[in-house]
């Protein structure tokens, strides 16, 4: 991860809250002006996450796979500003088609099946990238941390 803050090395003060903002290095990140985490005080927040490792869309027609590598991203991210599976309270799912719901669903559950979080599935009509077919967000609670 990369600090995306002021001068890019150290976190923004925004009323009161220390506000950490971390990019990946991902393609559409610098091109389009987001992070791809954002902490603030006690809430931590992912961008979308999709299945893009290195620039290319991995798991290409496995919606499911691409469900697993693109939490995996989230959880990734949160990790680099202290949350952990266990602190995600929302996860939101967008889906290309609902034929990908059960899939998508489960993959969902083998992360978060104990954890439980409040979660949105959407059907869109499409992502960024055509092989796409989910792509997901986290928010995380951190409380005192």
């Amino acid at each position: 991860m990369t600090a995306v803050a002021g001068d890019g090395a150290r976190p923004e003060l925004s009323a009161g809250a220390a506000v950490t903002r971390l990019g990946s290095g991902g393609p559409w990140e610098a091109l389009y002006g987001y992070c791809r985490v954002v902490r603030a005080g006690q809430v931590a927040i992912t961008a979308g996450c999709t299945s893009t490792v290195d620039g290319r869309v991995a798991h290409v027609g496995d919606a499911a796979a691409q469900t697993a590598q693109a939490i995996r991203i989230g959880l990734d991210a949160l990790a680099e500003v202290g949350a952990g599976p266990a602190d995600v309270v929302r996860t939101r799912m967008y889906v290309t088609d609902r034929m990908f719901a059960d899939e998508v669903g489960r993959a969902h559950n083998a992360v978060f099946g104990a954890v439980r979080p409040v979660a949105t599935m959407v059907v869109v009509a499409g992502l960024i990238d055509p092989e796409h077919l989910v792509e997901v967000e986290l928010e995380a609670w951190l409380g005192d941390r």
